[in-house]
């Protein structure tokens, strides 16, 4: 996919925690000639109108689309993406409904690994 995305956030929304299982997800919204996606996706309507794609052989969720909100366009999950890193995060969305730890990420003690297991 193109790396020119239209915009590149990180949902705190309910219906993708759900979705996810992850308490939060990040989504890069590239018009729909900008990927190409090899295989076919699996959908499921999450609600009306909206399609969350998700690979029909392991799970994965992938693609988010809504022709109403979103037309023309492809919400990817960047964190699937071999280098997630390559689009620069530009914000945050559906702050309303983050979990209230999420906002307190920075003041948690951080392991590159794991904890030591003392």
């Amino acid at each position: 996919m193109s790396a020119d995305v239209a915009h590149h956030s990180l949902c705190h929304c309910t219906d993708c925690r759900r979705a996810s299982g992850a308490p939060a997800v990040s989504w890069a919204l590239v018009k729909r000639e900008d990927i190409t996606i090899e295989g076919q996706p699996k959908a499921y309507e999450s609600s009306p109108g909206t399609q969350r794609l998700f690979c029909a052989d392991c799970g994965t969720s992938l693609f988010f689309v809504n022709e109403t909100i979103f037309p023309g366009m492809i919400d990817v999950q960047s964190a699937t993406l071999d280098d997630p890193d390559a689009i620069a995060m530009q914000g945050q969305i559906q702050t309303a409904e983050r979990i209230g730890w999420m906002g307190k990420l920075e003041t948690l003690p951080a392991f590159e690994r794991y904890p030591p297991m003392d």
